[in-house]
This record gives structure tokens, C-alpha cells and sequence, in this order.
């Protein structure tokens, strides 16, 4: 798969199948949240790491997402890796209550599978849509 049909399996699992992205880590991907909140993480280096952490938050995480729209995708002077704007739209599992928030994400693709994955997060949004 091409970086960008990589993102659109990715996009497709966020709303069908959360648990589905597992599935397009590369072994020895990288995940970097440069603007992760104080205290999480900012770096995940092996898909083991990082599938851990995103189940753990699945988990506990409240909310569903419903819908990835305004996406815009970038190509690269590299083939495999784009740049993606998006916004995430989420619906609470506990209040009902739907909001959103923008993020930037940056995805080098190999072999079909997620390389490298940079994202940028609107932080203030993801707290402000999570409070409902």
C-alpha cells in the first residue's frame, strides 16, 4: 500500500474498528506526540510499546469516534511519506455530548505498514471535546 491508502485503512479503523490500527504498525515503527500533554508520553519506539499504550487508552478513553472529515493530504518531495490534516470528530460515551479537534499528522509508510507516525495535536481542543 501507498502512504496515502495507508492512511485511509488508518482513517477507516479509527471509525469502523479502533483496535483495527494495531494492525498497521510496523514492527519498529516510531510514534511521536511532540505536543503531548504534561506527563504522557511524547515517543514510542516499537509497535509492542505503542500498541500497549493505545489499548490501554482505548480502554478508558470515553468517547467513539464518529467521523474524520476536512481531511487534507499533503504529498512529499519522498513517496512514502505524506503530511495529513484532519479533524476527528468524537461523540462521549458517557455525556452524549459530540466535539472535535484538528490535528496535523505526519506518516512515513514501508512495506505497506506504518513506519513513522508524527502527530501534532490541538491539545486544548481533545480536553475541551473530552469534558463534553
Amino acid at each position: 500500500m501507498t502512504a496515502r491508502e495507508v492512511y485511509e485503512s488508518m482513517r477507516r479503523a479509527w471509525i469502523d474498528d479502533p483496535a483495527a490500527v494495531d494492525d498497521l504498525w510496523a514492527d519498529d515503527v516510531v510514534v511521536e506526540t511532540p505536543f503531548a500533554a504534561p506527563g504522557r508520553p511524547k515517543r514510542f519506539e516499537g509497535r509492542e510499546a505503542f500498541v500497549a499504550f493505545a489499548k490501554a487508552g482505548r480502554e478508558v478513553l470515553p468517547v467513539r469516534i464518529e467521523d474524520c472529515r476536512d481531511v487534507v493530504i499533503h504529498d512529499t518531495a519522498d513517496p512514502d511519506v505524506i503530511v495529513v490534516e484532519y479533524v476527528l470528530v468524537g461523540r462521549s460515551t458517557i455525556t452524549g455530548k459530540q466535539g472535535s479537534a484538528a490535528f496535523v499528522g505526519v506518516l512515513r509508510a514501508r512495506d505497506g505498514k506504518i513506519a513513522h507516525w508524527r502527530e501534532y495535536q490541538d491539545t486544548m481542543a481533545v480536553t475541551a471535546a473530552l469534558a463534553g
